[in-house]
């Protein structure tokens, strides 16, 4: 098996011309002189390689980690895997997130803050046969609907509130499409670059529903940090997040040499997967969409962050006297808008 806590590419290798662009950055985003000056970083991801994390491996793979002064290390997350423990422990410097579960982190007094959201739209949704063909339908129905463990502390009490599921209607989903193949009064959740391309291979072209286009309003794919390295390092923070916000840019550009790295780190990503996975997010517009159309990719608003804690105060996932303002800052977004 890979050890995914070694560098995806040798910093040895490093050429004259990316030395060349780090001394040329410009504005306040410091850079090294030297390409042995490189601050190691190390990023987490939440799952194994895929296109939801084309960005951050663009930047790897193209040099704009090292324009930008840093050497990152990415470290695949999976079912295993703790992200937080990790990112709180020190073993990580920065950690692929969530909003809701970063709410909770802080509600229990770990010392962490989202500083960007490459996603302004969770990819979460929910799946329904072709006969289905609204989120109200399933709840009329009394469909059951297939959902993971943590969809009960993120979008289910959501769709408990806006749409009136109950409980009952649950099903334990084990992350197979085969029971959805097999029963077509299934629903389950999903990602939509994900489990609707496993279907259309088996021949059955689902009903998708994009929680995000209905008002879920989390973000997704978000940085997340410590307050210590905010603190003792917050050039670095600044340099981390533009750059990997600049990957994304490219990424949509021409994603060849993302695609390169996120197979060699999960062979067993398909071209065909990747390529479903970035028709999807331009599609549904879940990285330049939203805000992001504006504000550039990564951009997080206040506006946005209270309506997160609306929701959850509303089904009851957080205490009121939580101040949101404790859970992300918008000190280290980039400067100039990032857009593709």
């Amino acid at each position: 098996m890979r050890d995914t806590r070694k560098p995806l590419i040798s910093s040895a290798k490093r050429s004259l011309s990316l030395l060349a662009g780090s001394l040329a950055v410009a504005g306040s985003l410091s850079s090294p002189a030297m390409a042995a000056d490189l601050d190691e970083v190390v990023f987490g991801t939440n799952w194994f390689a895929q296109a939801e994390h084309g960005g951050f491996y663009q930047a790897k793979a193209t040099g704009i980690y090292e324009k930008y002064g840093l050497d990152v290390s990415i470290e695949m997350g999976g079912p295993q895997v703790n992200g937080m423990q990790l990112l709180v422990a020190g073993k990580r410097d920065f950690s692929m997130g969530y909003p809701i579960g970063n709410i909770k982190a802080v509600e229990e007094g770990l010392p962490v803050k989202t500083v960007a959201a490459a996603f302004q739209g969770d990819p979460q949704a929910l799946i329904a046969h072709p006969n289905i063909t609204s989120l109200e339908q399933i709840k009329e129905e009394g469909l059951p609907v297939y959902i993971a463990a943590f969809a009960n502390t993120t979008f289910w009490p959501w769709l408990k509130s806006k749409y009136g599921y109950t409980d009952d209607m649950i099903r334990p989903y084990t992350f197979s499409v085969a029971p959805f193949l097999a029963d077509d009064s299934i629903v389950q959740q999903g990602y939509l670059s994900s489990e609707p391309f496993a279907m259309e291979k088996a021949g059955v072209k689902p009903s998708v529903f994009l929680l995000a286009d209905y008002g879920y309003p989390a973000y997704a794919t978000t940085i997340e940090t410590t307050d210590k390295m905010i603190e003792e390092n917050p050039d670095l923070v600044r340099r981390f997040v533009q750059a990997s916000m600049e990957g994304w840019a490219s990424y949509f550009n021409d994603p060849a040499p993302g695609n390169e790295l996120i197979q060699e780190a999960n062979p067993e990503m398909t071209d065909e997967q990747i390529a479903y996975g970035i028709e999807k997010m331009k599609e549904y517009g879940l990285v330049t969409g939203g805000d992001a159309t504006s504000g550039g990719i990564g951009v997080m608003t206040d506006a946005r962050w209270a309506k997160i804690r609306e929701f959850m105060l509303t089904a009851g996932l957080v205490d009121k006297d939580l101040d949101i303002n404790d859970v992300y800052s918008l000190d280290f977004l980039p400067k100039e808008p990032v857009l593709p």
